[in-house]
């Protein structure tokens, strides 16, 4: 969420900390998220695909219909409970570097959030062992 409910969407591959980040310029209606999650999970191998952990807002309203499309089960946190979305809650604290808190997200365009995610995803993560999440993603894919 940015400045005036601006938001984009972001996607966080639990076992290497693969990050996609998708625009929201429409806002973040269900319809408006369901679409483009559907179509920003389509760029990623299908192995990858298992599930889909999401919090309890309202975005994901179309959980069902997502599910029917993509085929992608979605499953819920706990109400208030962020640390059982640990990868994708530290990765939006990461974010901040790049997206401060009142930045206007509508304003961005799908290439500037592909160059922050690979950014973070060329950058060594303890947690991994110093590896980058692009290098256990390919590693994971092999």
């Amino acid at each position: 969420m940015g400045k005036r409910l601006s938001a984009i969407g972001t996607l966080v591959e639990r076992h290497s900390r693969f990050l996609m980040m998708f625009p929201l310029p429409d806002g973040h209606t269900a319809e408006a998220v369901r679409t483009a999650l559907a179509s920003t999970i389509q760029r990623l191998p299908e192995q990858v695909w298992r599930s889909l952990t999401w919090d309890q807002g309202k975005e994901m309203a179309q959980h069902t219909t997502f599910t029917i499309d993509t085929g992608l089960q979605v499953y819920f946190c706990d109400p208030k409970s962020p640390w059982q979305r640990g990868s994708n809650e530290n990765t939006n604290g990461l974010l901040r570097q790049y997206l401060p808190k009142k930045t206007d997200m509508t304003t961005l365009t799908q290439d500037q959030l592909d160059n922050i995610a690979h950014s973070l995803n060329t950058r060594p993560r303890q947690t991994l062992n110093f590896q980058t999440p692009l290098q256990v993603l390919a590693e994971a894919l092999h």
